[in-house]
């Protein structure tokens, strides 16, 4: 028995004591993971248990590549010429095995169709893909509240690219001139912990209350996840990141045979 494949992608649950002739093909120097993760150059500042680019924040396996040059200055506005960097770096977690590539920053979207056009494997650049599927679970005339850390960068480029064409679905409340949350923005290297949780867990309360019809919320920011539980307690809504979105894919390209009794 050989593995099923697709697109040059290797899928099938097996266990070590398997029988199966197994193939892996060239390039593939590691294996045991389905998403790989982009993420950003130069930046400094703590990455905690939650963040996207902190390892210990997954159950499952998951491969992170640098895009070289690829800063928060240029991310943010979705600089074009980033586009080849980033789109090559996709190329290389699709050759080295991953099923799936998914971003570490909320601005990769703006390069969503770029890559989805260049591998041939799913592509999820930006939590904000997930509006679309937020706003269909809510109530006709509820919104998605968005906590992001730079609002500038909140686009109608970006919402094209993951594919929203309703941007009145969206409230978006900026994070990135916070006294404390901007060690983030600002790459300086260190920030108190304490203060950026209130202050992330604040900017959320005073966005549903200033926004009633606000029905779930959506973190756009890949270090806002370790905030998430906080904040949805403060607001009892849901609350959707990017490691719901990350583990959503992960499900989808890793899926194991269930066992059980009837």
């Amino acid at each position: 028995m050989t593995l099923n494949t697709y697109n040059n992608s290797h899928y099938g649950f097996i266990q070590s004591n398997s029988d199966a002739t197994i193939e892996m093909k060239k390039g593939q120097y590691v294996s045991g993971y389905s998403v790989g993760i982009l993420f950003l150059d130069e930046c400094w500042y703590p990455t905690l248990p939650g963040n996207v680019a902190n390892l210990s924040t997954y159950d499952f396996p998951v491969v992170l590549k640098v895009v070289p040059h690829c800063t928060q200055e240029r991310i943010h506005v979705g600089d074009p010429t980033l586009a080849d960097d980033v789109v090559a770096a996709a190329k290389q977690l699709e050759a080295e095995g991953a099923k799936a590539i998914c971003g570490a920053c909320g601005f990769f979207g703006n390069f969503q169709k770029e890559v989805a056009d260049a591998v041939n494997i799913p592509v999820f650049m930006s939590s904000v893909i997930q509006l679309p599927w937020i706003k269909t679970g809510l109530k006709d005339g509820q919104q998605v509240g968005m906590l992001t850390a730079d609002s500038n960068g909140i686009t109608s480029s970006l919402y094209r690219s993951c594919g929203i064409d309703n941007e009145d679905d969206v409230v978006v409340k900026n994070l990135g001139d916070l006294p404390e949350f901007s060690a983030i923005t600002e790459s300086r290297g260190r920030f108190n912990n304490g203060l950026v949780r209130q202050e992330v867990v604040q900017a959320a309360k005073e966005l549903v209350n200033e926004n009633p019809n606000i029905g779930a919320i959506l973190l756009e920011c890949s270090d806002l996840p370790p905030y998430a539980s906080e904040i949805q307690q403060a607001v009892g809504l849901p609350v959707f990141d990017f490691i719901t979105m990350i583990r959503w894919v992960h499900m989808a390209t890793a899926q194991k045979p269930y066992m059980g009794f009837i």
